[in-house]
């Protein structure tokens, strides 16, 4: 069995929990749930559902201080449904400011992580981020996220307008398929919490208020074992989809925020 009071353990273990510990071989996690609306004074209300998908590979790293490593890469589709027919959103209507919008759909590619390894570039061994009780392993992670805006000006040390947010993930793997030296993945389910400023396709502006998303899901079996609405849409419109990206993928990471900015610059007329 795996141990995770060794560092290499711990980073084996953590590699199965996020993909594979077969160079190369695609992993494809799906979650499902909902996002809200919160405002101060107001109900909480619930705007849409949410279908999502990830498709990663892992590659190993060696370091000569920092030990064996892994790197993984991915990108990550969700989409926007109507709460009620759970359909995709073509488009929305702002209860707010009475606009009918174009969603846009989360297309975030691609969306890597940084690489991992046994000993930190101090020479600290790797912490164990899992809790074992009884046969289930779990491992939780709080993203606490501020930086400049994509969308925003160059001056927002002055008046404000940073990127705020918090990811929540809450990872959980039976014993076995976690710890066993006989198993490349650990099949592992997760819960996902997002706190976030307003989306930018709901053109709030600065109207007060925040997203709470909310969302369970696991690693599945490939894409066709997604559910037919994110099936359909990779087909359709998402073909690259299929597979992550390379290994070997030095693209910056894509998020809703700089994909709007990219649209929106390209949208701009030329001088």
């Amino acid at each position: 069995m795996i141990d995770l009071h060794q560092p290499l353990g711990a980073l084996t273990a953590l590699r199965k929990l996020h993909g594979s510990t077969v160079d190369g071989k695609p992993v494809v996690f799906h979650w499902s749930g909902q996002a809200w609306a919160r405002r101060e004074g107001e109900p909480d209300r619930l705007l849409f559902k949410v279908e999502g998908m990830n498709i990663r590979q892992c590659g190993s790293l060696h370091d000569p201080q920092r030990g064996a490593g892994f790197r993984l890469v991915s990108r990550e589709l969700m989409l926007y449904l109507d709460p009620v027919t759970g359909e995709p959103l073509k488009t929305w209507h702002n209860p707010w400011t009475q606009a009918a919008v174009p969603v846009m759909h989360v297309a975030n590619d691609p969306v890597n992580l940084r690489p991992f390894f046994e000993r930190d570039p101090q020479g600290q061994p790797l912490a164990s981020p899992f809790r074992v009780q009884g046969e289930r392993v779990f491992a939780a992670s709080e993203i606490p996220l501020f930086y400049p805006n994509p969308l925003a000006g160059d001056y927002q040390e002055y008046v404000g307008n940073h990127y705020h947010a918090m990811e929540i993930f809450d990872f959980v793997a039976d014993r076995e398929a976690l710890l066993s030296k006989d198993t490349d993945s650990a099949n592992a389910a997760l819960a996902w919490v997002r706190i976030a400023p307003w989306l930018p396709f709901m053109r709030m502006g600065s109207r007060p208020g925040l997203m709470v998303f909310n969302a369970m899901g696991q690693t599945v079996a490939g894409i066709e074992a997604l559910p037919a609405v994110l099936r359909e849409a990779i087909g359709r419109d998402y073909p690259e989809y299929r597979e992550p990206p390379a290994l070997d993928d030095v693209r910056p990471n894509a998020t809703s925020w700089t994909v709007a900015q990219r649209l929106k610059e390209a949208q701009r007329p030329r001088t």
